[in-house]
């Protein structure tokens, strides 16, 4: 059995544990609810540029713009997002697991793909495994504007539109609630489907459809990926909130078995130290 100064010792490291996990789930719970703000705020954008998007270019028959074309895949682009940071329990793990099954699924070797990596521990792990990342960007903020990722965004995009990708997809983890994330997979291009979830408005607009979704669709694009990148990090503060919450709930329960541990030690040594003086006065006598 440890001795007494090692159980007081466990129990003081324990408690600073503790003390630290707490202060960073409430720095989480802060980051957290901004986060929410930020991704909800983010909506009703996304849903207005995509039923202008679809409008014109569903009610506009002679438009035959690349973007919302199939064309015969040779290279695949995924953008995947996770964090700068660890300590947020499955939150990175679950993501880069889904996306990696499907990308060594699909492909034989690196020339078939690329990948655009939002955050360090994604770009991390994809390029220990000597995977192909194109694009990296770290050091989002918690709270990220659009300017933050304008660059990359833009890059992604110019990347379809130029035929480097023939295709590009998105990984990221969605939030559902402060408990539950979901890893979310979606075909960000060609927008082939965009007109399937979107109400549909008749426009006049000049000077023509195409001329329209030459500038709409590129921004709409972008503003996918700044939503999925919202939605993203709300998920992050989320689970790291939870990690921190089970890791100082985990350290109270130590603290409690160390210190039971340390009475009953206390309490065995106090009953030897009496059994010795009573037997040492016996023999006195």
């Amino acid at each position: 059995m440890a001795s007494l100064r090692d159980i007081k010792s466990r129990i003081t490291s324990t408690k600073k544990t503790s003390q630290i996990t707490k202060a960073m789930e409430m720095v989480s719970a802060a980051k957290w609810n901004r986060g929410v703000t930020n991704a909800k705020a983010f909506v009703p954008y996304m849903e207005k540029i995509q039923e202008v998007t679809a409008s014109i270019a569903v009610g506009s028959k002679d438009v035959n713009h690349p973007m919302l074309q199939h064309r015969p895949v040779k290279k695949t682009g995924y953008l995947v997002i996770t964090s700068d940071r660890g300590l947020a329990g499955a939150f990175n793990s679950n993501v880069l697991r889904q996306a990696l099954q499907a990308i060594q699924g699909k492909h034989k070797s690196n020339d078939e793909f690329g990948i655009i990596a939002i955050g360090r521990v994604g770009r991390d792990f994809f390029r220990k495994r000597g995977m192909n990342v194109v694009l990296d960007i770290v050091g989002i903020s918690d709270q990220p504007s659009f300017d933050d990722i304008k660059e990359i965004a833009s890059n992604t995009v110019g990347m379809f539109s130029d035929g480097i990708f023939d295709e590009l997809h998105i990984y990221y983890s969605h939030y559902v609630s402060a408990i539950s994330q979901d890893v979310t997979h979606k075909k960000l291009l060609p927008l082939t489907d965009i007109a399937a979830s979107s109400k549909l408005t008749s426009y006049e607009y000049e000077p023509n459809a195409e001329a329209i979704l030459d500038v709409l669709l590129p921004q709409y694009a972008e503003s996918l990926i700044y939503g999925a990148l919202l939605d993203s990090k709300a998920s992050e503060h989320a689970a790291r909130m939870t990690a921190m919450r089970n890791a100082t709930d985990n350290a109270n329960e130590l603290i409690s078995s160390y210190s039971l541990t340390y009475n009953r030690a206390r309490q065995a040594a106090i009953t030897q130290e009496i059994t010795e003086i009573v037997g040492g006065a016996a023999a006195l006598e």
